[in-house]
């Protein structure tokens, strides 16, 4: 927790910090990556970086970390530094890269707010920092622990055995592995970094859901070909269902993640849309394996049948479990010949299904869509803490919430993630 000395002086600063945090974080990695261009190989996301998104989630998180420590000092934002660590751990973030990130926020601080960063201003906010660094190193060495790996050891090489077409813009890869190494089972609704070396050579990390349980030799993971809206499309998944073939060699992380399947026994609701099916198919496919007999309700929506990404293997998964029901809202019609329990036109309404007592929800999607069902489940009574989502990409929800925060509320309630 923060000293009493720093406490205040956080207190007093956090809303001018707040106010300019976005502009000190694009000057942060601006200055980190005149220094250390390294870092765009195989590190940081320049999709991410060019559109600002991971800019705006540095900001969100700096912030809601930062308004814990005062308002709530006894509880550090443990949901928050979870996800952070996993990511971190998922592209083998090192400790010493701390330090770096240190020297070049702190500079882009000081250019931002001027004489307004006291030496007493600059101790108080270090202290900030390296509580957050602290709490997110001992969690990510923690991970590599449980793995058994070190930063540097998180990547092993697997060959693309299959490449299945599942609609116009998702691919499936299945991939086996081509080591020595043991492979560690997945949980339940985890994703991996695949590093792919771009047009220029520049390797480039992105993450995806494992959309099948493991089979100790194949992992099997879908991407969505991310269209630009007036802008380039999607440099890397654009390489990957047009480029990557059968017989490639991909670059992959070890599975991480921490919204996974709850093992508490009670009954389980799975809300998606579009892409966001994917850690929905992974976590159907281990209670599948599993032979599960827990009340399990599937909720998709997307614009049409067709667009239904891994919708064979998904409903196939729910014929197999016993107490399992499956659910669809097409945007442009009910038109449709699924083995569905139900087929709605529009956008998902909850009142036009029974859900279970006692269950617990994962969300996935774009992020209107996951709000949506969020507040239509709190407004039911659901508890917060029974409601899971997954982000794709930087937690834009998270850093929206915190980037303009009324001092006192350091909010933080995540489709394929990087």
């Amino acid at each position: 927790m923060l000293s009493d000395r720093s406490r205040p002086v956080v207190q007093a600063t956090l809303p001018a910090v707040a106010e300019n945090i976005r502009e000190i974080a694009q000057r942060f990695y601006r200055h980190l990556f005149e220094a250390h261009p390294e870092l765009l190989d195989g590190t940081f996301n320049r999709g991410n970086q060019a559109e600002g998104t991971q800019q705006l989630a540095l900001a969100g998180s700096v912030a809601a970390f930062a308004s814990t420590l005062v308002h709530t000092p006894e509880e550090l934002p443990g949901h928050l530094l979870s996800r952070i660590a996993h990511k971190h751990a998922s592209l083998g973030i090192r400790p010493d890269q701390y330090q770096v990130v240190h020297d070049h926020l702190f500079r882009a601080i000081a250019d931002v707010l001027g004489d307004a960063v006291t030496p007493e201003v600059a101790a108080a906010w270090d202290e900030v920092y390296w509580l957050m660094a602290y709490a997110l190193i001992n969690q990510e060495r923690g991970l590599y622990s449980a793995r058994g790996v070190r930063p540097d050891t998180v990547w092993r090489p697997w060959e693309v055995e299959q490449k299945i077409r599942e609609t116009d813009d998702v691919v499936t890869f299945v991939v086996k592995r081509i080591d020595d190494r043991l492979v560690k089972t997945s949980l339940p609704g985890q994703y991996v970094t695949v590093q792919v070396p771009a047009a220029d050579g520049v390797r480039q990390p992105r993450q995806y859901s494992l959309t099948r349980a493991d089979d100790g030799e194949h992992r099997q993971f879908s991407v969505k070909r991310v269209h630009g809206d007036g802008k380039p499309d999607g440099e890397i998944s654009t390489l990957l269902c047009d480029s990557v073939d059968v017989g490639d060699v991909l670059t992959i992380s070890l599975p991480f993640g921490d919204v996974v399947l709850d093992d508490a026994g009670r009954p389980v609701v799975f809300a998606s849309a579009g892409i966001g099916i994917t850690p929905m198919a992974g976590m159907l496919s281990h209670l599948a394996a599993a032979g599960s007999g827990l009340p399990i309700t599937l909720l998709h929506a997307d614009l049409d049948e067709a667009s239904f990404a891994l919708r064979r293997q998904v409903l196939d998964d729910v014929r197999r479990l016993p107490r399992a029901r499956a659910y669809a809202w097409f945007e442009r019609g009910a038109d449709s010949g699924l083995p569905l329990d139900g087929v709605f036109a529009g956008t998902v309404d909850l009142g036009q299904v029974d859900l279970s007592d006692d269950a617990i929800y994962y969300l996935c999607g774009p992020l209107p869509f996951m709000q949506a069902i969020r507040s239509a489940l709190i407004e039911r009574g659901v508890a917060a803490q029974d409601i899971q989502y997954e982000v794709f990409g930087p937690d834009l929800w998270q850093a929206d919430l915190v980037a303009e925060p009324a001092p006192g509320a350091a909010q933080q309630d995540v489709g394929q993630p990087g």
